[in-house]
């Protein structure tokens, strides 16, 4: 394999691990329905993502990247979707050439029928990039070929404010650290305040991940926030999707 081939050389990796997916749902709260669906990567035998997270080494990382992505789409295509999007992670240290890598993405929307327009790529704040430059094309480039593009675990992370200075993205998913208890800590309400003025003044969608009572969802609700996902609404659901829920436990 010469280093001008399309793949980079990482065609060759072998990935020698069996996974699945389960899909966990994003709620639009002022609609009283599902807004996408995440899928979160399971063993076939239902482990957890740790399990399969803890076999994605250097010599397989770029192959699982690819395999999840496909394995999403081709699971989504078959579920009731109803119009939600797809939420997918990636991981940034296994896309060498943002243009390249996204080719099999591609192809799988194009083979499923699954619309490209409705596939948000979202990469958590917890994942050291040692090239912020590097992560900023690669969501540069999911833009351009009309994806959405969201940052997990926002404020959890190494980048925070400092990515956003160099990529705004259509999304940022608020960590569970700030919206837990949020009802209860006005110290929490402040700092989210602050993110949804930044979030305001550039265009962002905020969403609130980990939401677990009636309350936190109330409170954030009350300062704005209408996109949540957590336990309160439903647990990830193995190869398949959650019923759109017909009446939000918000009162």
């Amino acid at each position: 394999m010469t280093k001008d081939a399309p793949c980079g050389g990482h065609c060759a990796e072998k990935l020698d691990l069996d996974f699945t997916m389960a899909f966990q749902p994003i709620v639009d709260v002022n609609a009283g329905a599902i807004w996408a669906h995440e899928a979160l990567v399971r063993g076939v035998e239902g482990q957890g993502a740790g399990w399969v997270l803890g076999q994605v080494n250097d010599g397989n990382r770029y192959a699982f990247d690819q395999a999840c992505r496909v394995k999403a789409i081709e699971l989504a295509a078959g579920l009731p979707f109803n119009g939600a999007r797809l939420s997918i992670n990636f991981l940034p240290n296994a896309v060498y050439k943002p243009e390249a890598c996204i080719r099999t993405t591609l192809a799988a929307a194009a083979r499923t029928g699954f619309p490209t327009d409705r596939i948000i790529f979202e990469v958590t704040e917890g994942e050291r990039v040692i090239n912020q430059d590097h992560l900023t094309s690669i969501f540069v480039e999911y833009r351009r070929q009309g994806f959405m593009t969201a940052i997990d675990d926002f404020g959890a992370g190494y980048s925070g404010l400092n990515l956003l200075a160099q990529f705004q993205p259509d999304i940022i998913k608020l960590d569970m650290e700030l919206t837990r208890n949020i009802d209860q800590d006005p110290v929490r309400r402040g700092i989210v305040k602050g993110v949804l003025s930044i979030c305001a003044d550039l265009g962002i969608i905020p969403l609130a991940e980990g939401v677990e009572t009636i309350g936190e969802a109330r409170a954030l609700r009350d300062l704005g926030i209408a996109l949540m996902q957590g336990y309160l609404f439903a647990k990830p659901a193995f190869q398949t999707v959650a019923n759109s829920p017909a009446e939000l436990p918000l009162g």
